[in-house]
């Protein structure tokens, strides 16, 4: 009796590891949403600029940039990656990112999000004796202030061009008595912005457009990586050991087809794909990051930049 029951208890424990085991398999497999941030357009007056001499528009997209990578949920494109490539294609000519351009920018990077803006609103107001609001001046002395902050967001999907979600953030922040803010045109540096009034209602707004990529899916998503470049026979992918990926393991490329566009609305409906050959890690941690790996051919040939590469 007592060597059936510890026989039970070894088979139970063993039970408990490979389910342990194999869930870890597939939390490794769990790859981090991957976003591209682009510049937001600036519709105010174009007075404000940050400590580093940048416009609004750009200030704030690395200050979302900057939320998303601390938040650990997300894997962000550089900018210079993503300006590299509008550069090259020609995508920000018009000067205004487009859902279009940047589904297309996104997609060629390796994103499966895309985030476009525009600040609306960014500054100061004074609320006058009499209750009519009015711009404050440069060292002017007040007994009431606010600052207002306003974003029109746009969340992407970059394989199909859809908008996932389209919201205006604003945020306003008030002090009404004790030290007041002064309207500068620069900050001087990043601690004087944090303080302020606009900066605080600055960093409430970001939070809130991190907030709207949360509820599109939580920043995880079913692993998958795209084709960088062939170098020297091999293919070189952008995941690496940081996702989860091994040295020996085996992972298939798909190509998308034309993107069929429905008649009657002109909404996306996708492209069908194909596969187009597999292919094993034989280096995962490529340029010492573990952001991207160097792949051996085993059938296929002909890859090319952005297709898609998924478990086998």
């Amino acid at each position: 009796m007592k060597r059936t029951t510890l026989h039970l208890l070894l088979i139970g424990a063993a039970l408990a590891f490979l389910c342990n085991t194999v869930s870890a398999q597939e939390k490794a497999k769990t790859g981090k949403m991957r976003v591209a941030v682009f510049n937001f357009e600036d519709k105010t007056e174009h007075r404000w600029h940050w400590w580093t001499g940048q416009p609004v528009g750009n200030g704030m997209a690395d200050m979302l940039t900057t939320a998303l990578v601390k938040s650990g949920q997300y894997r962000v494109f550089e900018r210079q990656e993503i300006e590299k490539i509008m550069g090259e294609q020609a995508l920000g000519m018009s000067g205004a990112v487009t859902p279009e351009s940047a589904a297309k920018a996104g997609k060629m990077l390796g994103a499966e999000v895309a985030i476009i803006g525009a600040v609306t609103e960014f500054g100061y107001k004074k609320q006058s004796t009499g209750g009519a609001l009015k711009k404050i001046g440069i060292g002017a002395s007040i007994s009431k202030q606010s600052a207002s902050v306003g974003i029109d967001v746009r969340l992407v999907n970059t394989t199909s061009g859809e908008i996932l979600k389209a919201e205006t953030v604003r945020k306003e922040k008030k002090n009404l008595g004790g030290s007041l803010d002064t309207e500068d045109i620069r900050f001087d540096n990043q601690d004087k912005f944090d303080e302020s009034l606009v900066g605080k209602a600055t960093r409430e707004a970001i939070d809130e457009v991190v907030k709207l990529l949360n509820a599109q899916g939580g920043g995880q998503t079913a692993w998958e990586a795209k084709v960088v470049m062939m170098k020297d026979g091999q293919v070189i992918i952008n995941g690496g050991s940081e996702t989860g990926v091994k040295v020996g393991e085996r992972f298939v490329i798909y190509r998308a087809g034309e993107e069929m566009i429905d008649p009657d609305t002109g909404e996306s409906l996708g492209a069908e794909e194909t596969k187009i050959g597999e292919i094993e890690v034989v280096n995962n941690n490529l340029g010492g990051k573990g952001k991207a790996s160097t792949c051996k051919i085993l059938s296929g040939s002909n890859f090319q930049k952005g297709d898609s590469v998924r478990q086998k």
